[in-house]
């Protein structure tokens, strides 16, 4: 049975301890170690080293989630295991339940095409830079979206220039004429064909997607399929996603039919319609939508990203197919996965309560401020006093940092943190930025940024 090892700090040992008695009966002995630290999130590698004696009765060892340093040293150093944990000790036991079953996410079976829909607005340089873009959120190909009555005289050279930088690419028109100079200039994929211009398949190599006359004609698009099918010729089929309150459940009921027509043919879904003229956050829609896409079994889904609102939505629909691909493939229901599209709402937003907060209060014997949020609101505490309220308004005059610019501005910052997490109900840690899940580019810990307030951070 492996025997591990919890280190912590004073302020946060007697909590260790209740979360691990709570808990059992664990797979695991262990033990808790203060290793002469009032606050864990300060504690390094370089401090265990010297704090921790080697060698080390135990298999494992878990350090504090910030613990900041190079632990796989510490590891040689120690002989056993060492891990980052948890940033929160109420959270141990969904960290060893996540450790218990581990979820690949480096998986997915959707491939995304992400289009250009002003590409002909844009010289050369501007798709290169927009494909940029698409390619780092996840897109697995880039559509160039041609429009109507505009003309694109630069369309092979499109084609081109991002074939010559390893992109997949598809051609998207309405005009034929277009399709063809695209295939031609070397497209993978032409979108989209339907029953009339299937003798474009013909004329190039690339692969099309097909689409009936009309959206309600199903009886085309099956026309089409069977066509290809009988030439042997690969090919995606798409029966159109439609628009709130423009028929989006008959459309998924279409997507339905196709599949239990054609059980083995690749289906393409356009999810623009929905994400782009929805004025909702476009996570749960694409969340959703890539759920349906994994039931169904889709090859690939069409999104754009025009709208400011749907800024994020190609990255939406990359953590979106990695996650429903888990869920299929586990039969679990797409929940404790991953949290990255959960943005606004936390699913543990308050780890402790007010009643552990006043503990926690009770046992500060320094000048500095601790930041912590309960479901009552923001605390704010120190060894001098310990203030809660829902509006940093109200407890700034409190905290006698007229004379100190640098420190009014850290808690400005911290309190202003703290506010937006109460009130939707995010995680919040002190020094840290508040998780935006896929919202954002992820950067490193704010609390590297804040090293050099040092001194102005106590009272």
């Amino acid at each position: 049975m492996d025997h591990i090892v919890f280190l912590t700090g004073r302020l946060a040992e007697r909590s260790l301890h209740q979360v691990l008695e709570s808990m059992a009966p664990t797979p695991f002995t262990w033990e808790v170690r203060e290793i002469g630290l009032q606050v864990a999130a300060l504690m390094t590698a370089d401090m265990i080293r010297r704090r921790v004696a080697a060698p080390l009765a135990a298999t494992r060892m878990i350090v504090p989630g910030r613990c900041r340093g190079d632990l796989d040293a510490l590891s040689g150093h120690f002989g056993v295991p060492v891990e980052r944990g948890p940033e929160e000790v109420k959270d141990l036991p969904q960290f060893f339940g996540r450790e218990a079953r581990h979820f690949d996410l480096s998986r997915y079976e959707t491939e995304i095409f992400a289009e250009i829909v002003d590409a002909p607005r844009l010289d050369l340089d501007g798709i290169v830079e927009r494909a940029g873009l698409y390619a780092d959120q996840g897109a697995d190909v880039i559509d160039i979206g041609c429009l109507p009555e505009t003309p694109f005289p630069h369309l092979e050279d499109a084609v081109r220039v991002l074939k010559e930088r390893g992109y997949r690419v598809s051609v998207d028109s309405m005009r034929s004429e277009e399709l063809v100079r695209g295939g031609r200039a070397g497209a993978d994929y032409l979108m989209s064909l339907n029953l009339d211009t299937l003798w474009i398949a013909d004329e190039v190599p690339s692969v099309p997607i097909l689409v009936a006359r009309e959206p309600g004609d199903p009886a085309s698009l099956d026309a089409a399929i069977d066509a290809l099918l009988a030439r042997n010729r690969p090919f995606l089929a798409d029966p159109i996603l439609d628009p709130i309150p423009f028929g989006l459940a008959a459309s998924i009921a279409r997507y339905v039919g196709l599949r239990a027509r054609y059980p083995e043919i690749g289906i393409m879904m356009g999810i623009g319609n929905v994400t782009e003229l929805t004025e909702a956050d476009t996570s749960g829609i694409n969340a959703v939508l890539l759920g349906i896409a994994a039931e169904l079994r889709v090859s690939a889904v069409l999104t754009t990203s025009v709208s400011l609102h749907a800024r994020r939505a190609v990255k939406e629909a990359d953590v979106a197919r990695r996650i429903m691909h888990v869920a299929r493939e586990a039969q679990v229901l797409p929940k404790g996965i991953c949290s990255d599209l959960s943005a606004l709402h936390a699913k543990r937003p308050f780890p402790y309560d007010a009643a552990e907060i006043a503990l926690f209060a009770e046992a500060v014997r320094d000048p500095n401020f601790r930041v912590q949020v309960a479901a009552d609101g923001i605390h704010v505490y120190n060894r001098d006093g310990h203030a809660v309220d829902g509006d940093p308004l109200a407890l700034y005059p409190g905290l006698g940092l007229e004379a100190d610019g640098g420190h009014a501005f850290y808690m400005g910052v911290q309190l202003a943190r703290a506010e937006i997490a109460w009130k939707l109900g995010k995680r919040f840690d002190q020094d840290q930025g508040l998780d935006w899940g896929c919202q954002v580019e992820k950067s490193a810990p704010d609390l590297e940024r804040w090293t050099e307030v040092g001194s102005t951070r106590k009272r």
